[in-house]
């Protein structure tokens, strides 16, 4: 772990997944402040906002932390312009391929750029074009996810790479036994997403959580693409109306496309807007119900709520104990 602590700046390379809506100041500051690596998930907001939550986060932590930028946002290079500002010193790229010119506009500032790579190929694409470290992230994750499961892509992608750059394991840890088999493997550390929400400091309302505490590995479910057409990236969350409600939303967007009321680009963002909507339902007013309540699998493992420095000592003290005993 060694490795990845170094590369990040901090004790323990543990990042924190970015949660829209979860992963702000307090979240964040609580997990660079336990020794982990806080991450703000910027998602759909504007550069003002951005502003506001990084000096917010600043507020409330001396120690390094990062910001996850989207790359189909629409005011990407302001965003980056904000963080450069702010002399963030890492910002995590997610949802495809960098825009021309967006890895430059980052290490321009002197930031670290980590991207996310669901396959080998663009894993190899991604460290051609300079990237400094990669994610690679399993289908058992909540929210958006791939269609292969972190095991699989662990032993595909960690003998290929992980000699050139720092690689981060996610999707589905929710032990420090897990994470011990990873760092065996070759990864610089691991992030986590799911394990974090019922954190003390985590905002998530209180309906929230305890959907969370109640729910087995089953329950967080992956949501069916219906049009071909409509190139929706899965989304996985607890199983609720709202579940159901995504696929009448998707066939309403269809619709639209086939009486030529919208074109694709406007039909997926209709369908982002969606789901940002939809999260903020349940993780803000708490509405589990018809609100998406986006979890990954390990939610199972998610007993109660505790302090986030519990949740870090607890998973370090399982990955110890699991490498000690190998050793033997």
């Amino acid at each position: 772990m060694a490795r990845g602590a170094e590369f990040l700046g901090c004790d323990i390379a543990i990042l924190g997944g970015a949660m829209s809506w979860i992963s702000e100041r307090h979240l964040v500051s609580a997990i660079s402040n336990a020794g982990g690596f806080g991450v703000i998930a910027c998602g759909a907001m504007s550069p003002e906002l951005l502003d506001t939550e990084i000096a917010e986060t600043k507020k409330r932590t001396d120690k390094p932390f990062g910001v996850n930028l989207i790359t189909m946002h629409p005011q990407l290079f302001d965003l980056i312009e904000v963080c450069a500002r702010h002399k963030v010193s890492h910002v995590v790229l997610a949802g495809g391929l960098p825009p021309a010119g967006g890895l430059d506009a980052i290490k321009a500032s002197g930031a670290k750029v980590i991207c996310f790579a669901p396959a080998l190929a663009l894993a190899k694409k991604l460290i051609r074009s300079g990237v400094d470290a990669l994610v690679i992230e399993g289908m058992e994750a909540g929210g958006h996810i791939g269609p292969v499961s972190t095991s699989v892509l662990a032993q595909e992608m960690l003998p290929e790479i992980a000699d050139q750059l720092p690689v981060f394991v996610a999707g589905g840890i929710g032990k420090g036994q897990l994470i011990a088999g990873y760092l065996e493997m070759g990864a610089a550390g691991v992030q986590l997403g799911t394990r974090f929400v019922c954190a003390t400091e985590c905002i998530a309302h209180p309906n929230f959580k305890k959907a969370f505490i109640r729910a087995s590995a089953r329950d967080a479910i992956a949501s069916v693409q219906i049009d071909p057409r409509l190139p929706v990236i899965p989304v996985r969350a607890l199983r609720n109306a709202e579940m159901e409600a995504f696929a009448a939303k998707q066939r309403e967007v269809a619709q639209k496309l086939d009486d030529g009321k919208v074109d694709m680009g406007a039909a997926q963002l209709e369908i982002e807007h969606y789901w940002a909507g939809a999260l903020r339902r349940a993780v803000i007013d708490g509405d589990v119900e018809t609100g998406s309540v986006m979890a990954g699998q390990s939610v199972g493992m998610v007993k109660a709520e505790e302090p986030v420095a519990d949740i870090i000592a607890a998973l370090m003290a399982e990955a110890a104990e699991a490498l000690e005993t190998r050793a033997h």
